[in-house]
């Protein structure tokens, strides 16, 4: 798990592809020690496994899957990306709930200063349009953050001059693709709300979750 508050950029310095499969390998720009085999690292918010490591360097592999869909693919030598360890029990919780399982691909549409900061607007599919909502959390390239303004396929992030300092997120231009990962919560409560919801295959279907429904159950 991650927190999405991302530790530093990283440079790659090879991306090894065989086929539709890629081994990176990446040299953090700060100090990151005490590396292990197999841990997990989240780079531009996809969590990946070190498979090897040296002296402030690191190799991870990216399935064919992880490639077809995030922006890993866009990453070429001397590219930065943003990277953050997997949360330690006892760490300071800064963040959101982040797992580095992105689900789609988000678009930038725009920017616009916004005094010292800059407020970067997205676009994404309307199937993931649910799971985003004002003032709610979104990993964007692995970043938290906090989602000024939406509708069903975009979003608003205003981005202060620490964050465009210590991430990617300067180098955003319309036209970018960027990794976005929705809240993991409300995923989940969509899930376990189903079997008392409407159906796809049966629309006409009300729901059971009623004002009396939840006085009755504590709500």
């Amino acid at each position: 798990m991650f927190t999405g508050l991302v530790m530093g950029m990283g440079r790659i310095e090879a991306a090894d592809n065989r086929g539709a499969e890629t081994r990176f390998r990446i040299a953090p720009l700060f100090t990151l020690s005490d590396i292990e085999l197999g841990e997990s690292i989240a780079v531009n918010g996809v969590c990946l496994t070190v498979e090897t490591f040296g002296d402030n360097w690191f190799t991870a592999y990216a399935s064919r899957e992880t490639m077809s869909v995030t922006s890993l693919g866009e990453l070429k030598v001397g590219s930065k990306a943003n990277l953050e360890r997997a949360m330690a029990m006892g760490d300071r919780f800064g963040g959101h709930i982040v797992s580095g399982h992105v689900d789609a691909l988000a678009s930038v549409e725009a920017v616009r200063p916004a005094g010292e900061s800059k407020i970067y607007r997205l676009t994404f599919s309307s199937e993931h349009g649910k799971y985003v909502i004002p003032k709610g959390s979104v990993a964007l390239d692995g970043i938290s953050l906090t989602v000024n303004d939406c509708g069903p396929t975009w979003l608003e992030v205003n981005i202060i001059p620490e964050t465009q300092k210590a991430t990617t997120i300067s180098g955003w231009t319309p036209g970018r693709n960027v990794n976005m990962e929705t809240d993991v919560i409300g995923k989940y409560v969509e899930r376990m709300v189903a079997p008392w919801t409407a159906t796809g295959d049966k629309p006409e279907k009300e729901s059971k979750i009623t004002m009396d429904y939840l006085r009755e159950h504590g709500f």
